[in-house]
């Protein structure tokens, strides 16, 4: 069984400075989850005076797919796990009802940004400058502001230690997470670099507050995290990982992940060792493109880690959409959406969060080298 070690929540982009004043964000420990066994859903049936036409649940409503989208069939699935090893926050295991919709078959990509940038001329977060005022209301009471130097735009960059890991090993982020200035969406790892020639990668950098007004302007909206992980789980309800319950069927990678010894060895096992082209790899069996893996993505919930234990008892939650405000013991005074999917920067040796159930808080105004996202729309008349 692979070890699968809880990824810390690194602080937002506007927390750099606990970063930089050596604050260290710790992790545990909980083995990779089992796939869960439900119970089927009885079919409903209609009463009528001709015999009934046959009509496949799966088939998307009698209108055209948007450009770049797949239908998710609306019904009842597993969602979370029971098993005892995984995160607190994945538990338990609920029924839950979503309506159908449209979602992104990819990651949005550089080159679907751009248009919304070029169009409406917005800056994301990593591209404005810190505004001490707003990011002390979310620290610990006396916590010093940082170098007014390091209040430039920027964004949180993965550099890989040179060699063994430093003092703190896999429980000090700032061994591999930096704080870059003039890092953002064009220049993922510095103001040297470009996305020149990347049109078809994920888009990175991106806020919560970029993901949202993407979103609006190509009139759909993020996925709420019930959504998302019918998605993602691809119809195979209590599969361990989004394909089944082999992480390489075959030895077939089926996710970009990370291949090697996070984070100080990398390994290049099938031509991605770091971020990929959307579409690199096997679509899930909804059509679905790197659901797992690749970059994390954001949902429109807010985060507890008790947000499914707050449902209650009930049989089936109907579309739920999230706690009304978040709350991590962790970080307290920092607002927190969901981010789903796991990224390239998940590994076996320190987090294993490559699975449907996985979820995390990530900052809402965070930007990292492997956060991004996708979006949905409901169909323009509701399915049948």
């Amino acid at each position: 069984m692979n070890r699968l070690v809880w990824i810390p929540r690194p602080a937002g982009l506007r927390l750099l400075a606990l970063i930089l004043s050596s604050a260290v964000l710790g992790c545990g420990e909980s083995p990779a989850p089992s796939p869960e066994t439900t119970a089927a859903t009885a079919p409903e049936q209609t009463a009528v005076a001709a015999p009934a036409v046959p009509v496949d649940p799966d088939a998307p409503p009698a209108e055209p797919a948007p450009e770049g989208m797949v239908w998710i069939p609306g019904g009842v699935f597993t969602m979370g796990t029971n098993d005892p090893e995984a995160h607190v926050s994945e538990r338990p295991a609920h029924r839950v009802k979503v309506d159908g919709f449209w979602v992104d078959a990819t990651e949005v990509t550089n080159a679907e940004f751009r248009k919304f940038v070029d169009a409406t001329g917005y800056k994301t977060t990593a591209e404005r400058p810190v505004d001490w005022e707003v990011i002390k209301a979310q620290l610990p009471p006396g916590t010093p502001k940082p170098p007014d130097e390091q209040l430039g735009a920027g964004s949180l960059v993965f550099t890989p230690p040179a060699g063994a890991l430093p003092p703190g090993g896999l429980d000090d982020l700032t061994n591999w997470w930096r704080w870059v200035l003039g890092a953002d969406w064009k220049h993922p790892d510095g103001p040297d670099d470009s996305i020149e020639g990347q049109d078809d990668f994920p888009v990175v950098h991106v806020s919560y507050d970029d993901a949202v007004a993407y979103a609006e302007w190509a009139g759909k909206r993020l996925p709420t995290e019930a959504e998302w992980e019918r998605a993602s789980r691809g119809g195979l309800d209590g599969a361990k990982y989004g394909w089944g319950d082999v992480f390489t069927p075959g030895g077939k990678r089926m996710a970009n992940t990370w291949q090697g010894r996070f984070p100080e060895v990398v390994e290049d096992q099938d031509g991605h060792p770091r971020i990929a082209p959307v579409k690199s790899f096997p679509p899930n069996p909804y059509g679905l493109y790197d659901t797992i893996g690749n970059v994390w993505e954001w949902c429109s919930d807010w985060y507890r880690p008790d947000t499914y234990r707050l449902h209650g008892e009930v049989d089936v939650t109907v579309d739920p959409r999230g706690p009304d405000e978040s709350y991590d013991p962790d970080e307290p005074f920092q607002p927190k959406r969901v981010t789903r999917g796991g990224s390239f920067l998940c590994s076996s040796n320190y987090c294993s969060n490559y699975r449907p159930s996985a979820r995390r808080g990530t900052a809402t105004d965070s930007g990292m080298s492997h956060l991004g996202f996708r979006c949905v729309k409901p169909p323009a008349s509701p399915a049948k």
